[in-house]
């Protein structure tokens, strides 16, 4: 069981194992149809124009986002493409990052990731470094083809594990010219080695063997089995990052419907693909601008500190927020360096 705790945990940067639920293997199941409401965590701003969009990326899944536009500006314009965290939806965290840098001159897109949220593709709530990497190219090639966009001045803002995916995607897409990892996590890395690399080999051949006899469950049962979401109700003794994520997922703050932190989780096998695949194999060989930016008493630092030590370059900067956690830097106003990130864009997106 303390493995299965392990994994679950490290699979979203998030959730503690609750128990399981399931989804069907067939694809009877349909992505949820688009709101047309305002459903985000956050108030509206009357600062910007919003609107929901649809693109496809590579691999044929459509996806769903957040198009915000300033009120005021003429000609080609800069644009950043948003997701996270991981497992969330756009109508979180990614969402308020957008509007947030819209209201200060940037056309944004906040998108669901393949698999999740009010985006495309069977079965739900599954996971993929290389899937979810082209995510965040796809963004780009919606953004690209805009009018009002300048392609030449398109960046990405990766937050929690979408930040390590953002640094990947920065690795293998050149035309991705700024980087903001924020309370970046790298996946591949906590789901090979749990947390502080305190898993050794015995402990991974324990966890694929779990994983690959959850599968031949799976195929018996017909249905894909749900790890659960942050743990509710809370124990007494849960992490102080166990608490900060209950704060945010499981209250007015940031609970969701249709986030997987929120409620049942991802599928018990996702972690699979990102056992084998090292997302930061190649982040010495982003040229362009990055900037990660984690908290000062978050419990994931240690991978913004150390994928930081992999970049090159003198376009390359690592910003310490004093006294914020892991989760603060979700949706925490006060603490999210929104100054910062917006002299960044403007700096390398001119």
């Amino acid at each position: 069981m303390r493995l299965k705790l392990l994994l679950i945990v490290a699979l979203v940067g998030a959730m503690t194992f609750t128990g399981y639920a399931n989804q069907k293997m067939d694809t009877e199941m349909n992505t949820p149809e688009l709101t047309t409401h305002w459903d985000k965590t956050f108030p509206q701003s009357d600062k910007v124009d919003h609107k929901k969009v649809q693109f496809t990326n590579r691999f044929g899944i459509t996806l769903t986002g957040d198009l915000y536009i300033p009120g005021n500006g003429e000609g080609k314009r800069s644009a950043i493409t948003v997701s996270g965290p991981f497992g969330a939806v756009k109508e979180q965290s990614s969402d308020l990052y957008a509007q947030t840098m819209a209201e200060r001159g940037f056309i944004t897109l906040a998108f669901d990731p393949s698999y999740t949220g009010e985006s495309g593709g069977e079965p739900r709530y599954v996971a993929s470094p290389d899937i979810n990497t082209e995510d965040f190219s796809a963004a780009v090639d919606f953004l690209s083809i805009q009018d009002q966009v300048d392609p030449e001045r398109i960046g990405i803002i990766g937050i929690c594990g979408w930040g390590g995916l953002a640094i990947n995607a920065a690795a293998i897409d050149t035309r991705i010219k700024a980087t903001v990892a924020s309370t970046l996590y790298d996946m591949s890395r906590v789901n090979a080695n749990g947390y502080n690399d305190l898993m050794d080999a015995e402990a991974r051949y324990e966890l694929r063997r779990q994983l690959n006899a959850q599968r031949t469950i799976d195929a018996r049962n017909g249905t894909y089995a749900l790890g659960g979401g942050v743990v509710d109700p809370l124990p007494d003794d849960a992490p102080r990052f166990v608490k900060d994520y209950y704060d945010y997922y499981k209250t007015a703050r940031g609970y969701h419907e249709r986030s997987l932190n929120s409620n049942n989780g991802w599928t018990v096998t996702a972690p699979l693909s990102f056992i084998n695949t090292q997302q930061q194999s190649y982040a010495g060989e982003i040229r362009n601008a990055v900037l990660v930016i984690h908290g000062g008493k978050a419990h994931s630092r240690y991978f913004g500190e150390d994928t930081f030590k992999k970049l090159t370059g003198d376009n390359k900067e690592l910003m310490i927020i004093p006294g914020a956690s892991h989760v603060d830097l979700y949706d925490r106003m006060d603490m999210i360096p929104f100054g910062q990130i917006e002299a960044f864009f403007t700096q390398y997106l001119h």
